[in-house]
């Protein structure tokens, strides 16, 4: 095994990835971690764009928690967007709530839950996936473009369209 610049282990942690409803406790705990997240980043509220339990859902949408060692320390889900113009698809789904804790960070665990989301997706019949992140978040904006996604019109979707420091992307899944 090798080590990291910063001691942790180069390594990917056996993870343990369950769908969950949006609801549910593990997943209530990472989104109030990560809102906390998004408070001390940007300042103010943290993410409001709206969501629903709904949303996430079979067959509109799908999330997943992932688990080391029974701990919950990974999230991520798709929803469908629909029909919208100026989408890249009428099969299009919005990732939603990407997530790993700080103590686990530098193992591929994003990673990891991103390709799961990428297959579900493909699974379900999807065959574009975009998000919207900010300019702050270079980690995420790193990790989605070495994953081939590239900039695109968030206006159909993106809930901080106009603000600065707005990022857009999408990947085709074909």
């Amino acid at each position: 095994m090798t080590t990291r610049q910063d001691d942790r282990p180069a390594y990917s942690p056996r993870v343990e990835l369950i769908p969950r409803p949006y609801g549910h406790p593990d997943l209530v705990a990472l989104t109030d971690e990560v809102q906390a997240h998004y408070r001390e980043l940007y300042g103010g509220p943290g993410d409001e764009s709206s969501m629903e339990v709904a949303d996430f859902e079979a067959p509109t949408g799908h999330f997943v928690v992932g688990y080391v060692d029974g701990v919950p320390v990974a999230m991520g889900g798709w929803r469908r967007l629909g029909e919208r113009p100026g989408l890249p698809s009428p099969n299009a789904a919005e990732i939603k709530r990407m997530y790993v804790v700080p103590s686990a960070r530098g193992r591929s665990l994003s990673r990891i839950v991103l390709a799961e989301l990428e297959t579900s997706a493909r699974a379900a019949g999807l065959d574009w996936l975009v998000l919207e992140t900010g300019q702050p978040q270079r980690s995420a904006i790193g990790l989605y473009r070495a994953s081939g996604y590239t900039e695109v019109d968030g206006t159909p979707y993106g809930h901080y369209i106009g603000q600065p420091g707005v990022v857009h992307l999408g990947r085709s899944l074909g």
